[in-house]
């Protein structure tokens, strides 16, 4: 089954009207789109990250992560409305959920501190932390989709390549060579791209093998988190690597996935019956997320 067939196929082309995020997992906590346009959350709540009860009509949600080493500054969730502007809660110290004026937004991102959104128009808007000059997107245009890792920003232009801004110590930015991208994930130091054939390319850290992706073939979507990978397969299964100190990349038994988050340590997947599956860090319950029911399908 080609899960996300729509939006890959034509990312390339043109900019894809709610492209579906429907679940998010951030540094502790894990984020759900259910198929009424509410949203569930569960994990640390510690600066109302997890407060979305009250949230309608959203199309896409996306939670901030952040490396493990870091324990603050991590935690807000972002909700795309169906009007095409943005809800957010939780921390704020950088004015990373200054969005409210934010409008004909298509899609967004959360990163470390700050919040990434896609306007229709294929330019891009920032707000947060901006010390590396992860937020210097004024000048972007032709843009279909973005990704936020730590201290990096990506976007993955109409034509198939890639831009960059932000930290490059790892070379986490050299994607301007990349070509035929038909989706991009971004985490600590390091960033995949993921290729129309479904191939995945990737550049950056490789500390823990999380760049280790050459090898992978038939991949329909990519997740990051801090320093592991996850691809899903056309088949349903789901391939990992990098760091698995708490089992995040436990996922080799797992079937009829359509849809993957990463957090920081934690791995989400989204059934083909709107039900949830995650593995990694449970500290806060972030993977306690067994009883959601009616959780959103991609493409749908």
């Amino acid at each position: 089954m080609n899960i996300e067939g729509d939006w890959l196929g034509q990312a390339a082309l043109k900019v894809k009207r709610w492209p579906k995020d429907t679940i998010a997992a951030g540094r502790r906590h894990t984020v759900g789109l259910k198929s009424d346009g509410t949203v569930t959350a569960v994990g640390d709540n510690k600066y109302g990250q997890c407060d979305v009860s009250d949230w309608r009509d959203i199309v896409a949600v996306a939670a901030g992560n952040v490396h493990m080493a870091t324990n603050t500054g991590n935690a807000h969730t972002i909700g795309l409305k169906s009007d095409s502007t943005v809800a957010a809660v939780g921390w704020n110290k950088h004015g990373q959920c200054d969005v409210n004026d934010w409008c004909d937004i298509v899609a967004v991102a959360a990163g470390w501190r700050r919040t990434i959104g896609l306007k229709s128009a294929g330019t891009v808007v920032a707000v947060g932390r901006n010390n590396e000059g992860e937020c210097n997107v004024s000048g972007w245009h032709d843009i279909v989709a973005v990704a936020a890792g730590d201290w990096h920003t990506i976007g993955l232009k109409m034509d198939g390549t890639v831009t960059a801004v932000g930290n490059n110590r790892y070379r986490q930015c050299n994607v301007s060579g990349w070509c035929d991208i038909v989706s991009v994930a971004a985490g600590y130091l390091h960033t995949i791209g993921l290729k129309s054939d479904g191939s995945v390319t990737a550049v950056g850290l490789n500390k823990h093998g999380q760049c280790d992706v050459s090898v992978w073939r038939g991949i329909v979507a990519i997740a990051v988190g801090s320093n592991h990978t996850i691809g899903l397969k056309s088949d349903g299964t789901v391939a990992a690597v990098g760091w698995n100190e708490y089992g995040q990349c436990n996922v080799s038994d797992w079937r009829d996935i359509v849809a993957i988050a990463a957090g920081c340590a934690h791995t989400v997947g989204l059934k083909l019956d709107g039900t949830m599956i995650a593995v990694g860090d449970n500290e806060y319950g972030q993977c306690d997320v067994s009883s959601w029911r009616g959780i959103q399908l991609p493409g749908n």
